[in-house]
């Protein structure tokens, strides 16, 4: 994973973000699992989703989901996400 997704001081904590995860059994998991390891991206707290979700930064199994996250964001012209997603599906 790379340091600039990493908070500095983020060793230790809980979550302090609601993830919005529905119970891991639910079919749609891992597409609300990805896009909240991609959000919490975005402002420095991949750490903590991990911790959240269970998954971790580049999980191939999450890769369909965060392909479309990706052109969601090109169409949304969101270059953050773009950015970040890119990054997760190297």
């Amino acid at each position: 994973m790379s340091m600039a997704f990493l908070r500095d001081d983020a060793e230790g904590e809980k979550p302090r973000r609601n993830y919005g995860l529905p119970d891991k059994a639910d079919p749609d998991y891992d597409r609300v699992a990805a896009r909240a390891l991609l959000e919490a991206a975005r402002v420095g707290e991949t750490e903590l989703a991990e911790r959240a979700t269970g998954s971790y930064w580049g999980e191939p199994g999450l890769k369909p989901y965060v392909e479309v996250i990706l052109h969601e964001a090109e169409l949304a012209g969101d270059d953050r996400l773009e950015q970040v997603a890119r990054r997760f599906l190297r």
